[in-house]
């Protein structure tokens, strides 16, 4: 019998999970809340707003996802009125996109579920703990982003 080499706890694993239950809980809620989203959509029209008008490859870049990903996302936030994509007035190959009118109502709802949901994670450990977890890592993201920058 081979050795067990997984272990449930180790750091990449970890995180991976409380994503994957965190975007799980967020799901549940988008749908509870009536809109026709995903919890990958609502990601979308949050990156969007943070960076719009945006090139899509940039975009992508910005959620470490692959540009064929966030171009699926974008076809059905594009369909549901959510989203615009114009030709980039520099390079007339590249889109970029931008919210609509509509998007602002769906982003008030997405946020108000965020922030609901990190008050539910929150109370898990209680403020003190969840302020010194997020600070850590804020800090391992830095760290990693810089090595990764060179």
């Amino acid at each position: 019998m081979p050795t067990q080499r997984y272990n449930p706890n180790a750091f990449g694993f970890l995180i991976n999970d409380i994503a994957r239950l965190y975007r799980a809980e967020i799901d549940r809620r988008i749908a509870d809340a009536g809109l026709d989203l995903t919890a990958a959509e609502a990601r979308t029209l949050m990156h969007t707003a943070r960076h719009a008008p945006v090139r899509q490859t940039v975009l992508a870049e910005h959620m470490g996802i692959e540009a064929m990903t966030v171009s699926s996302y974008l076809d059905r936030l594009e369909k549901a009125g959510l989203v615009i994509r114009e030709a980039d007035p520099v390079d007339r190959r590249a889109k970029l996109v931008a919210l609509t009118d509509a998007a602002g109502h769906v982003l008030d709802v997405v946020d108000d579920i965020s922030h609901s949901a990190r008050e539910l994670v929150t109370s898990m450990i209680g403020q003190r703990e969840w302020d010194k977890l997020i600070g850590q890592l804020q800090i391992i993201r830095e760290n990693l982003t810089q090595r990764l920058r060179g």
